[in-house]
């Protein structure tokens, strides 16, 4: 089969289509999967920059993607063959301790697996590990999204914006959100934090095209980041200059770490989504008296059985985030389109096998 493979931070190219073979069964909870479509995330970029060194050169990459399942193991019992699967982004056996804490990400023989220290779902077959509780049974794709591209932003953009953003952030009803970021992650926690009724949204980006995406989908207020004056224009949409309840970032850079502490409000909350692969000034000069909450987190996927029965009622309109269509024979050039997002206005692509 042909697997897009991590060559390695220093090598060039970092990525290639290889020839590997196909995945067998090695315990009784796998399922083997053939991939019909998959994603490429940030974090696959974060892996490419040398910021995930637990990831090895040889790596099949990828963590997202929809497919049928091609063998099941004697011991799954939701799944057999033919059926047609969301592949969650974590992967968890549902009985050790941090997975019955609803922390799947930290499962004992799972977690953030795929892509990372197993081999993940950008090849032709993928083998999934504790398949019961890892995979999904994907829905009929609604109105809207007919041709279901949209539904592969559920194997993560849309609950790591909703668990690592929306909820660590303790958005609520009447609240004000700022979003920093205006990527797939951003947008998605743009598009959950709607489900919580804020009375302000702001995304904020230097990307204009995306904020222009961004109020389509729900904000109330963009700002354009990039000069002197960002923190000013933000604090001004709030109540008298004070800041923001919820600050999101996004991004995983050390200037957008440094703005959400500058515009987060008294007894409001920093929920950090972003993947940060060099170290944050954390300005508690400024902050240990203001009653501020920071919160890191790792998606754990709970979320995805409602967000899936929200997807298919057709209350959130995912196909949105999907801007791009390619063959899986053009994978390496995909990866160079989603590297240069801005110049190409890509969101979300959808690869298909």
């Amino acid at each position: 089969m042909r697997a897009l493979v991590y060559k390695g931070a220093s090598a060039s190219p970092v990525i290639a289509l290889e020839d590997r073979p196909q995945p067998t069964l090695q315990l009784p909870t796998d399922c083997i999967v053939k991939m019909h479509r998959t994603t490429i995330c940030g974090t696959d970029l974060h892996i490419l920059h040398g910021n995930v060194p637990t990831c090895p050169p040889g790596r099949v990459l990828g963590h997202e993607g929809i497919g049928y399942v091609e063998e099941a193991g004697e011991g799954v019992k939701r799944f057999k063959k033919g059926d047609k699967v969301l592949i969650s982004c974590i992967t968890s056996c549902a009985t050790c301790i941090p997975s019955r804490k609803g922390m799947s990400s930290h499962c004992k023989t799972g977690g953030w697996t795929l892509g990372h220290t197993n081999d993940g779902t950008q090849p032709e077959y993928v083998r999934i590990p504790h398949a019961d509780s890892s995979l999904h049974p994907a829905p009929k794709a609604p109105e809207g999204d007919k041709d279901g591209k949209g539904l592969v932003t559920l194997s993560d953009i849309l609950p790591t914006g909703l668990e690592c953003g929306v909820l660590n952030g303790k958005v609520q009803p009447g609240c004000t959100v700022a979003i920093v970021g205006a990527g797939p992650v951003g947008l998605a926690a743009l598009m959950t934090a709607q489900l919580y009724s804020p009375r302000t949204i702001v995304m904020i980006d230097r990307d204009e095209s995306r904020l222009e995406v961004a109020k389509k989908m729900g904000a109330t207020h963009t700002v354009v980041a990039g000069g002197d004056d960002v923190q000013k224009k933000a604090m001004a949409l709030t109540d008298d200059g004070e800041g923001f309840d919820t600050v999101i970032e996004a991004v995983g850079y050390p200037a957008t770490f440094e703005l959400c502490q500058d515009l987060v409000a008294v007894g409001g909350t920093i929920a950090n989504v972003g993947v940060h692969g060099s170290k944050v000034d954390l300005h508690l000069e400024k902050l240990w008296g203001h009653n501020i909450t920071i919160t890191t987190r790792l998606v754990d996927a709970a979320a995805t059985p409602m967000l899936l029965k929200l997807y298919e009622a057709r209350k959130l309109q995912t196909s949105s985030l999907v801007t791009h269509d390619f063959a899986f024979g053009d994978m390496v050039k995909a990866y160079d389109v989603f590297g240069k997002a801005a110049e190409h206005g890509a969101l979300k692509l959808n690869i298909e096998m």
